[in-house]
């Protein structure tokens, strides 16, 4: 999986735009994988500026370029040696971190000319080889850092990662292999880094991590113990005092989930929920080795659509899992016609090296992943676009992401993430209006994941 291609720094040379100083040192960023990995892109990249170094949006004006890989899938490992073979041939010069860089042998093994090859979120590792690269050489009168540091993303929105690593052990993933065990940011750590974020302009805060939901988790007993709620409920509720939307990303369905929901029919944050189910029958799930609770989960939507009516549920699925059924594929199926989740992803499962699902017997073959894929993908456009077409005549509020040459504006509604979701388009009246503005439309079309709107 990779960033799109507006948020992938070699690939948006806009994004990136400085005067270089003479002798300064410069460096260039090819960041893949999922917004946690940006955030981590853009941690090294403020250090590196406050060091002194350039951030050089091309391979020709870098001194060396790093690569941060991805290695959640067989797929990701061999774009991210795509990468690394693409930056040695462009640059010569290449320093490769992130997930992938937890094999480094199979780094090495393709391509033994990389200069130095650490692991997710080691920056100081990544500092160190750039450091014995390219030196630095600072210049405290002219190396001006911002306050919000380096971010890869537009101005007016920003990843927020509050945690890193997972406690979970499901047979399909590697990540806690790669990224340890649940390490939760300090509260007052990430509050402050939100704060900063909107000083700077930031108007919308997407909270990420690999299980938002179990944020503090895994804090002393002595500091749970004085707390009042649920430590992410204490998040939300201050991040929603800052004056900018905020989305939660990455929430498993946890019971105390359902503290959340009053901030969200409050207003305090958006009522949007990206909650990875993975799938609905109880069998499958057991062989994931994840809750087996679809039916709860079914009463857990009823719960949280109670108390706020107008929240959007997103979720991602796997079809195709090892000793998947067609009674099992059909249970989702079923499921996913009561549950009416609002934005929907699937993935056909595919093998990943070390993972403990490899080894389950009998794996779907290609093509019956692929059917199952065709079938779940067509029902859940067939619930997008009825949810969609029932928006037509409501007024809301959207955020500005883009305008063309043409006038056209790419906007989203509170129902939509940036880059996975749809868009609302306005195509008339957008005199004067700015990316990164939030305006009032009435919706007046609507597709099968996108609308159309005219500015109030």
């Amino acid at each position: 999986m990779q960033n799109p291609p507006d948020l992938r720094p070699d690939l948006a040379n806009a994004r990136i735009r400085e005067t270089r100083r003479d002798g300064q040192p410069t460096i260039g960023m090819v960041s893949l994988g999922c917004p946690k990995a940006l955030v981590d892109s853009e941690r090294i990249l403020t250090r590196l500026r406050a060091e002194g170094y350039g951030i050089s949006p091309d391979y020709s004006g870098a001194d060396a370029v790093i690569v941060n890989t991805c290695g959640f899938l067989d797929s990701a490992k061999a774009e991210s040696l795509d990468a690394i073979g693409e930056a040695l041939a462009e640059n010569g010069r290449v320093i490769v971190t992130g997930c992938l860089g937890a094999e480094p042998e199979y780094i090495t093994g393709a391509h033994p000319k990389v200069l130095a090859v650490t692991g997710p979120h080691q920056y100081e590792q990544v500092l160190d080889a750039v450091h014995a690269a390219v030196p630095p050489s600072p210049d405290p009168f002219v190396d001006l850092l911002p306050a919000s540091g380096v971010r890869l993303t537009p101005r007016h929105y920003s990843y927020l990662k509050i945690s890193e690593g997972c406690n979970h052990k499901c047979k399909f993933c590697i990540i806690p292999d790669m990224r340890g065990k649940l390490s939760s940011r300090p509260h007052r750590a990430v509050l402050r880094e939100a704060e900063k974020l909107v000083e700077g302009g930031v108007r919308e805060l997407l909270v990420i991590s690999q299980d938002t939901s179990a944020y503090g988790t895994d804090w002393d007993r002595e500091t749970r113990r004085a707390l009042t709620e649920q430590p992410i409920t204490t998040l939300a509720r201050d991040l929603g005092q800052l004056g900018a939307w905020v989305r939660l990303h990455y929430v498993y369905p946890y019971p105390h989930v359902a503290e959340m929901i009053p901030l969200m029919a409050e207003g305090l944050v958006l009522p949007y929920l990206d909650v990875p189910f993975q799938h609905a029958h109880p069998d499958t799930l057991k062989r994931m080795a994840r809750p087996a609770a679809a039916e709860r989960t079914l009463d857990r939507i009823a719960e949280w659509r109670a108390i706020c009516p107008d929240i959007t549920l997103r979720s991602t699925f796997i079809v195709g899992y090892p000793g998947e059924t067609e009674e099992e594929f059909q249970t989702l199926l079923d499921w996913l016609d009561e549950a009416q989740l609002d934005r929907v992803g699937c993935f056909q499962y595919e093998n990943v090296a070390g993972a403990r699902s490899n080894s389950l017997p009998d794996h779907v073959p290609d093509a019956v992943k692929q059917e199952r894929w065709e079938r779940f993908m067509q029902k859940a456009q067939a619930i997008s676009e009825a949810k969609l077409a029932a928006k037509v005549g409501q007024v809301m509020d959207v955020i500005v992401d883009d305008i063309d040459a043409e006038g056209i504006a790419t906007c989203r509604t509170k129902s939509d993430a940036p880059e996975i979701d749809g868009n609302l388009f306005i195509d008339e009246a957008t005199q004067g209006l700015a990316v990164g503005d939030i305006v009032r439309v009435e919706v007046d079309e609507a597709g099968d994941y996108d609308l159309w709107g005219r500015r109030l």
